[in-house]
């Protein structure tokens, strides 16, 4: 990672988690505290790993989901620290966060990005520094493959938005929730952008091979045919949200 940036993978592999969630600590040089994105699932080993880490001054999450934020209440028992997010139901002992604003703790500055889409909550932190900057990304983009939009909490306009408003940032290190680090935000995120792209036409091509009417489960079918029956319910939400798109954009 870097001297800032340390990653404790969490013990939850699967087909959605990748190698597992990423949860990070960080902290400049000599600071007498550290801050933790991600919790990630209630593992007390994972968390115990993360409350020995130093003295947690502060608890930020990029999304609801259960693999990054099981873990909150969890790790705030070991440490007292505060919980900061979007969704003002995840906080604990703070306020939400704001878009746009400044994170000043553990030594090092974040900026607050709000990128929804994933899901309506999702959030990216920018850590700013001439040597040291980097994008925590949360699901908004991974390390290895592509992420969904879990429809209906997430939505596909959102999403393109946020990654618009990433590749803007150039090319930055990614840190993602899950999967390795990336080197350029900017060229992932525009081969995410050319992606969506793609699978917006497959499904325009499969609604006139089956009809504008047609079922969420039989687009999928063509969309997203030989795919792992584990993550076919994600699929379905991720055409369930590319099909809203396209009613939007044609109203």
């Amino acid at each position: 990672m870097s001297s800032i940036v340390r990653r404790v993978l969490a013990p939850n592999p699967g087909p959605m988690t990748l190698d597992g969630t990423n949860s990070y600590v960080i902290a400049a040089p000599g600071s007498a505290s550290v801050m933790v994105i991600d919790p990630g699932p209630n593992d007390d080993a994972h968390l115990a790993a993360l409350a020995s880490s130093g003295h947690v001054e502060l608890i930020l999450l990029t999304h609801h989901h259960a693999d990054h934020a099981d873990g909150i209440d969890a790790l705030v028992a070991r440490t007292g620290a505060p919980v900061r997010a979007l969704d003002p139901a995840l906080c604990r002992d703070a306020p939400p966060l704001v878009d746009g604003e400044l994170i000043d703790a553990a030594g090092v500055r974040l900026r607050v990005l709000g990128t929804p889409g994933h899901t309506a909550d999702s959030a990216c932190f920018l850590l700013l520094g001439d040597t040291d900057a980097a994008v925590f990304t949360g699901d908004t983009v991974l390390g290895r493959g592509t992420s969904i939009i879990a429809d209906p909490d997430g939505a596909l306009g959102p999403y393109l938005r946020s990654l618009e408003r990433l590749q803007a940032l150039g090319p930055v290190r990614v840190l993602p929730g899950h999967g390795p680090e990336l080197n350029d935000l900017a060229a992932v995120a525009t081969a995410y952008l050319a992606h969506r792209a793609d699978r917006l036409a497959e499904v325009r091509r499969a609604l006139e091979q089956v009809g504008t009417d047609a079922s969420v489960a039989a687009v999928t079918d063509l969309v997203y045919a030989g795919t792992d029956a584990a993550v076919r319910p994600a699929a379905e939400a991720s055409v369930r949200a590319q099909l809203a798109y396209l009613r939007t954009m044609s109203d």
